[in-house]
């Protein structure tokens, strides 16, 4: 088992409930913090969202947090009032348990939609996960085991500044498109930030991360990331603030980038750097778009240096430009400068996508000083195979 560099006055746990059909597979989580934590979110913008996201949204940002629970295998979105009712019950148990207030407890889900939560397992296993998370035991990868789905791995990320720690696991592997990406997130750290900060410091963060993701443009009904910083260290001071976002950008970061390596069915990872526009937000409208093309995923994986389709999809993307504004870098072959094609030997850059596991496209445009950095995948046949028979 690894060792996490975990941050203070926090405990973990992940159960088997039997959610899931798989014997042996851990499928509920729990998060407590140890004292009263500053509490923080950001979600889907999908319009029909998840009864937790309706619950937990509605919760924060709050100053007073004591948990999170999450369950894998039922996604408890489009279940009507009484999917809302089920949600609260999920905290509620909880809260029970911790003697706080149910409004304290946030709580996500994970896995399919449209199918009511099966309230007797949940009932019996919630106090499991919370008598799991015991004071004094820590139980951090079975938490991050519990939460996933179709991921092959658990998602972690660590990172200190000074005396902090900042603690973070992800799940995400298939309807990956902003915003957010299909995913669950969760940070915890053990610094003093006021509650409205953090939720202003998290969406700051999750835009230039999690919202920078894509396997094939899918926004789920789910998608949550939550922050809780339970002071149980030192206070943050001066230039320390500045550096304690940095430091949750860089974990929010590493985990985006896990999630889209992990996509169902990938053979490429592939980072999109466009820099050269006029801003941010025009650079993250091109990377998006070049990201979701089902062309440019598919030549990846078919290891065509077919860079026309890359060229075209930044075209349609909405953003305008001329051509003699773009250039094109695969790996370091340049390939189209300044609106020209550049002679290539094609079997070199096919053989590129062929031996590496990761690959680099960047589009550089001269218009300012608006840049993105953006994480997508090839599209293969086992992601069609696992997609078409995900609940059959």
């Amino acid at each position: 088992m690894t060792t996490w560099h975990l941050a203070r006055g926090f405990r973990f746990a992940g159960v088997v409930s039997g959610l899931r059909s798989e014997p042996d597979r851990r499928d509920l989580a729990v998060i407590v913090s140890d004292s009263p934590a500053a509490a923080a979110g950001v979600f889907t913008q999908n319009r029909v969202c998840a009864a937790p996201v309706q619950i937990s949204k509605a919760r924060l940002p709050r100053g007073d947090a004591r948990a999170i629970v999450i369950c894998s295998g039922n996604a408890n979105a489009c279940t009507g009032e009484q999917g809302v009712r089920d949600a609260e019950r999920m905290a509620e148990l909880v809260a029970k348990d911790l003697g706080c207030y149910p409004q304290q407890v946030l709580v996500a889900s994970t896995g399919v939609i449209g199918r009511p939560l099966p309230m007797a397992i949940l009932e019996a296993g919630i106090p499991k996960a919370v008598a799991s998370a015991a004071r004094g035991t820590v139980h951090f990868d079975d938490a991050a085991h519990a939460i996933l789905t179709t991921d092959t791995k658990i998602k972690v990320s660590t990172r200190e500044v000074g005396e902090h720690a900042i603690t973070g696991f992800a799940k995400g592997a298939a309807m990956i498109g902003p915003n957010m990406a299909t995913m669950l997130g969760f940070l915890v750290t053990d610094a003093a930030v006021a509650p409205d900060a953090l939720h202003a410091l998290l969406k700051r963060c999750a835009d230039d991360t999690f919202n920078c993701i894509s396997v094939e443009g899918h926004t789920s009904t789910n998608d949550t990331v939550f922050l809780l910083a339970n002071g149980a260290g030192p206070p943050l001071a001066g230039e320390e603030l500045q550096r304690f976002e940095h430091a949750v950008h860089a974990v929010c970061q590493d985990l985006a980038r896990q999630i889209a390596a992990d996509a169902e069915g990938a053979n490429h990872l592939i980072t999109l750097d466009v820099e050269g526009c006029r801003s941010d937000a025009e650079a993250r409208v091109i990377a998006k778009a070049v990201a979701d093309s089902p062309l440019v995923k598919t030549a990846v994986f078919g290891a065509d240096p077919n860079w026309g389709r890359v060229v075209s999809a930044a075209g349609y993307a909405g953003v305008p430009f001329e051509e003699k504004n773009l250039s094109l870098w695969m790996g370091d072959m340049l390939l189209y400068k300044d609106g020209t094609p550049l002679p290539f030997d094609a079997s070199t850059a096919s053989a590129y996508l062929k031996a590496n596991r990761e690959v680099h496209f960047r589009l550089r445009f001269n218009l300012g000083p608006g840049r993105c950095t953006f994480y997508t995948c090839d599209l293969t046949y086992e992601y069609v195979k696992l997609n078409a028979d995900y609940t059959t």
